[in-house]
């Protein structure tokens, strides 16, 4: 027999009441913290089994990338605001083009700073986004939501398998339940997080489980294509002082210069950070460099320790 909503959503481990902290109200400022905190202490336990799932999700990010395809992630609410704010954070860090990674919420833009109730529920909406995005083959769609269940989500999901992009799933919820809903995705990423301290409360535990898998999505592509020399990022862009400081630092501590060496060179380049350093640790001239970089994908470390 077909479950109601309102018995699919009872059902959900996020939407359990978990007895252990039906007092919480009536507990000091210090008691209740300390709950919060020691329930935040399964979030990254909860991760680590799914890491071969989050490693295919990678792989696939990174093919589509070398293959000019983008990543975009889709949610509703908490879980479309970390996919836009994930998304808002590689272009500085990274010095990745803005559409190379993108985030669509449901309720659209307005609904990244208020809560658009009923959004979540349009799925002719995730579909129309998908279109409008022209999604294809050479891209990844990354739905996030913790129930696993969110029809905008599922929608989106469901019309970009129809476009050929690889599919990724993440929910806070049972992955069992998600395939017996004939949910069909590349791969799901499910961390089990359990019932919040504050019965379906999913901005706690569950969007800080989220939030960590989206830092590994990105933070490991990244590295794979090349972003990072050793564990520094060498294609930030410095669009603020602070940044400015950051590529300074970066070149007098890589390549062991001065200030005024690294100020001198990062001019000549434009602030270019990756451009610079193959300059000072191959002794090149800035068109040498570029042409260096362009025959090894992008990755400083076979240029200067060749494979």
């Amino acid at each position: 027999m077909k479950q109601t909503l309102f018995e699919e959503i009872s059902a959900l481990d996020t939407e359990k009441i978990n007895p252990q902290f039906e007092n919480i109200d009536i507990c000091s400022t210090v008691e209740i913290l300390t709950i919060i905190n020691e329930q935040d202490k399964i979030v990254p336990n909860s991760i680590t089994s799914e890491i071969p799932n989050i490693a295919i999700a990678v792989d696939a990010i990174v093919n589509a990338f070398r293959n000019n395809g983008r990543l975009i992630y889709v949610g509703a609410g908490t879980s479309g605001r970390l996919g836009i704010l994930d998304a808002a954070e590689c272009p500085p860090t990274f010095g990745t083009d803005a559409e190379m990674v993108q985030g669509i919420i449901a309720g659209g833009k307005e609904a990244a700073f208020r809560a658009i109730e009923g959004a979540e529920d349009l799925e002719e909406d995730g579909e129309k986004q998908i279109e409008l995005l022209e999604v294809n083959e050479n891209d990844v769609v990354c739905g996030i939501t913790a129930s696993g269940r969110t029809p905008f989500v599922l929608a989106a999901l469901k019309k970009a398998k129809e476009k050929g992009a690889f599919t990724v799933l993440i929910s806070t919820n049972s992955r069992e339940k998600i395939i017996k809903k004939g949910i069909e995705v590349d791969t799901i990423i499910c961390p089990k997080v359990g019932a919040e301290v504050v019965a379906g409360s999913t901005r706690m535990k569950s969007a800080t489980a989220q939030k960590l898998v989206l830092n590994m999505l990105t933070t490991t592509a990244m590295i794979k294509l090349g972003k990072t020399y050793k564990n520094i990022m060498i294609d930030l862009k410095p669009t603020n002082n602070k940044l400015k400081e950051r590529a300074k630092r970066i070149l007098m501590t890589v390549a062991e210069i001065d200030l005024q060496c690294a100020e001198k060179i990062l001019l000549e380049t434009n602030f270019n950070v990756k451009i610079s350093l193959i300059m000072l640790l191959c002794e090149v001239s800035q068109s040498e460099a570029f042409e260096l970089l362009a025959n090894t994908n992008g990755k400083i470390t076979d240029i200067v320790i060749p494979l």
